[in-house]
């Protein structure tokens, strides 16, 4: 068990994860990389640490990495103790890119390692649909020590073959949406080939499934919020999860999901509200090509 009763998972690599981590997408109302937005996440950062998180999930597409940096700072709790995910911009594909991209995500951070990078998006449609080059420069980063592990987010299964087959490395996580709407994938049994680890970002369907009776109704019987029954749906069936929250009495609740126990008729209720393509938030891996720019920093569905 982790710090404050929260279990680990031990990925493909050797390397442990917190199950819940505290994700950072939009804490601030701008992805302006400019103080006053640093200091919005790394407030918020304060809070999470003092309800219990040591797991943070950003991106450099945040634009909050420095903000996060600060936070853990001036937490005053030893780098050691915290396990630090970033995730690589869409517009640092090119391998000399991922390594410039990467190092200044570290001083943005303020840290000589990252426990966990992720190749934010595949981009088929962008590259030259060469996501393979970029793959194999992310695990250069972990080969020269400077990252304890490598992942990817957002890939769908031929994505996964493919980096696979082509370089030999099995990335370690695959950051995926996943929530009760939208939560039977069939990249669940390509990950379990390959003993890739499942997270979910938008595990709570952006509070869009909340409202939703049979939730409601499982969380009655379990005297628990519907927020707290979805964590304990992802959790019990062994998915990492960083849910996200401005408000500190919610960060507290969130991670306080291991105390109690969903039944299986609860987790297959929970399976039925499942509507397919249909329950999708975010964008299509294989159709995203959002690039950022300074006239256009925020894409239009924000993942």
């Amino acid at each position: 068990m982790a710090l404050r009763g929260v279990p680990t998972i031990t990925l493909n690599d050797g390397v442990t994860i917190p199950q819940i981590g505290f994700g950072t997408m939009n804490l601030s109302d701008v992805r302006d990389n400019s103080p006053e937005s640093h200091e919005v996440t790394a407030k918020s950062v304060d809070a999470a640490i003092a309800a219990g998180y040591r797991h943070f999930d950003t991106a450099q597409m945040y634009a909050n990495e420095r903000g996060l940096g600060l936070g853990i700072a001036r937490s005053g709790i030893p780098r050691e103790q915290f396990f630090l995910t970033s995730k690589l911009g869409n517009g640092n594909h090119r391998p000399d890119d991922v390594r410039r991209s990467f190092d200044r995500s570290l001083a943005a951070l303020g840290v000589e390692r990252l426990d966990l990078f992720l190749m934010h998006w595949p981009l088929p449609t962008l590259y030259g649909g060469d996501y393979v080059s970029t793959w194999r420069a992310i695990t250069r980063l972990v080969d020269e020590g400077l990252l304890r592990s490598a992942g990817v987010s957002n890939f769908n299964p031929d994505h996964l073959q493919r980096i696979i087959d082509e370089t030999g490395r099995v990335p370690s996580v695959n950051q995926i949406e996943i929530h009760p709407y939208f939560g039977k994938r069939p990249v669940f049994a390509a990950c379990a080939t390959h003993g890739i680890a499942i997270e979910a970002w938008s595990p709570l369907g952006q509070a869009k499934v909340l409202g939703d009776a049979t939730l409601g109704e499982i969380a009655r019987r379990h005297n628990r919020s519907a927020a707290e029954i979805v964590l304990r749906w992802h959790t019990q069936q062994g998915r990492i999860v960083i849910p996200k929250s401005a408000t500190p009495a919610r960060m507290k609740q969130n991670i306080a999901v291991f105390d109690f126990t969903l039944a299986p008729s609860d987790l297959a209720a929970i399976d039925a509200l499942d509507k397919g393509e249909a329950g999708r938030r975010g964008p299509n891996p294989d159709t995203f090509d959002w690039i950022p720019s300074a006239s256009n920093p925020n894409p239009v569905v924000h993942r």
